[in-house]
């Protein structure tokens, strides 16, 4: 099952944004989804930053600050289709 991680932080509105937007396709997609709060960790909060909210998808960087859910629907479409080849 592909894993999608939203690193970010309590009070963040960009987090809470992108959070929604990952929310709303995961029903149609069925991925795992991590929130990382990288204020409990040092090395996270000295790698982000200022820089959140960051998505990966199965590891890769997917997004930073925005997400565009046309680009996320067309990637998340086009592991679904790997994984079931």
């Amino acid at each position: 099952m592909t894993k999608v991680i939203l690193y970010g932080k309590p009070g963040c509105h960009l987090c809470d944004d992108v959070r929604t937007v990952l929310l709303s396709v995961q029903p149609k997609y069925r991925f795992e989804l991590h929130e990382v709060d990288i204020m409990g960790d040092e090395d996270l909060f000295n790698r982000y930053c200022i820089d959140i909210p960051v998505v990966t998808i199965d590891g890769e960087d997917f997004c930073q600050y925005k997400i565009d859910v046309n680009k996320l629907e067309k990637k998340l479409e086009t592991l679904a289709k790997g994984i079931h080849q």
